[in-house]
C-alpha cells in the first residue's frame, strides 16, 4: 500500500476525494458522497475525480460485477511527507529553516506554541549526533 514516489500533484478537488476516502478507509462512490458537506458535487463529478485518481496511482478498487469499492494506495502520512517536500523545494529552495523563519515572520505564533515545537524537534534529535 505504501508508495515511495508520488506520480503527481493532486488538485484540490482530487484532494478532497482523497481525504474522504483516507477517513473512511476504503468505499464505494455512493459512501463518499455521503461525506460530502453541502453542496455536494454531481455524483459524475466524484466518480470522474476517483477514475483520475486511479489512473494517477493514488488510488486501487476492487470489482463487484459493475459497481467498484476504491481504497487509498497511498497512506496520508506519505502524501503529507511528499507534499511538505515539493512546498519546501518550490518556495523555500530545499530548506526548512526557510519554512520555519517564513512561519515565524508571517504567523502569530504564541511563546508557548514555538517553545511546544521546540520540545518536539529537541525530543526528535536528542541522542543524535552531529
Amino acid at each position: 500500500m505504501k508508495q515511495n514516489n508520488i506520480p503527481r500533484e493532486l488538485t484540490r478537488a482530487e484532494e478532497e476525494v482523497m481525504q474522504l476516502l483516507w477517513d473512511l478507509g476504503k468505499g464505494f462512490v455512493k459512501d463518499l458522497m455521503e461525506r460530502y458537506s453541502e453542496p455536494k458535487p454531481a455524483y459524475n463529478t466524484v466518480s470522474t475525480l476517483i477514475r483520475i485518481l486511479e489512473q494517477k496511482g493514488f488510488v486501487g478498487h476492487t470489482a463487484y460485477g459493475k459497481t467498484h469499492e476504491y481504497y487509498p494506495l497511498i497512506s496520508k502520512d506519505e502524501y503529507r511527507r511528499q507534499s511538505l517536500n515539493i512546498m519546501l523545494s518550490n518556495y523555500f529552495s530545499g530548506s526548512f529553516k526557510q519554512l520555519v523563519s517564513f512561519f515565524a515572520r508571517e504567523e502569530n505564533f504564541d511563546r508557548e506554541e514555538l517553545e511546544d515545537i521546540l520540545d518536539i524537534m529537541k525530543k526528535k534529535y536528542e541522542g543524535k549526533t552531529k
